[in-house]
């Protein structure tokens, strides 16, 4: 049995993925480095797939990744040894307000999808406009964006499960992994 071309890629992808997270997750910036090659390899995958909104949002990942950067070395400092960006927190009426636009907008969004050839409309858009969200506080460095990376991972695994590609589901089932690391190490101070 051979392999595609796409599988080698996914399966590259996939540990460039795994290790942008673990990255993030240690609060650590070099996760950039890993998450910018993880975005190229993985919207060829999705090009393959026909998965737009993911298409979109790896787009919009690369340009915040670049701003990412600026705002982590800004907030670096010594943690235990080494350097470690310094999280924050939201307030609960500004999360509470974070998830009603989410869930609307990934409605809105699933629905415009209706209209392309996706192949998985409304679950393309509640995993593409959560994880807009996620992305933008996590560069801006709120511990909160590991709850809806969590939310967003556990749907990517049900969107590759039917898409029939294993090593994206082995992606996302380590990051939901790391989500709940994430969660745990975000919390220290």
């Amino acid at each position: 049995m051979s392999l595609s071309q796409d599988t080698y890629l996914s399966l590259i992808s996939c540990c460039l993925g795994i290790c942008s997270v673990v990255l993030a997750s240690r609060r650590n910036i070099l996760t950039f480095a890993f998450g910018f090659a993880q975005v190229l390899t993985y919207t060829w995958l999705c090009y393959s797939q026909r998965f737009y909104g993911e298409i979109a949002i790896n787009a919009y990942y690369f340009g915040t990744m670049v701003y990412g950067v600026f705002v982590w070395k800004k907030r670096l400092r010594p943690n235990d040894g080494r350097m470690a960006v310094e999280p924050r927190s939201l307030q609960p009426a500004v999360i509470a307000l974070i998830a009603v636009i989410t869930l609307l907008g990934s409605w809105l969004v699933g629905w415009i999808l209706t209209g392309t050839n996706d192949t998985q409309p409304y679950l393309d858009a509640f995993t593409t406009v959560p994880a807009l969200v996620a992305q933008v506080l996590m560069i801006l460095v709120y511990r909160e964006h590991w709850f809806i990376w969590l939310a967003v991972d556990i749907l990517s695994v049900i969107l590759w499960i039917r898409a029939g590609d294993y090593f994206m589901v082995t992606q996302y089932v380590i990051w939901c992994a790391n989500c709940i690391y994430g969660i745990i190490s975000w919390r220290k101070p």
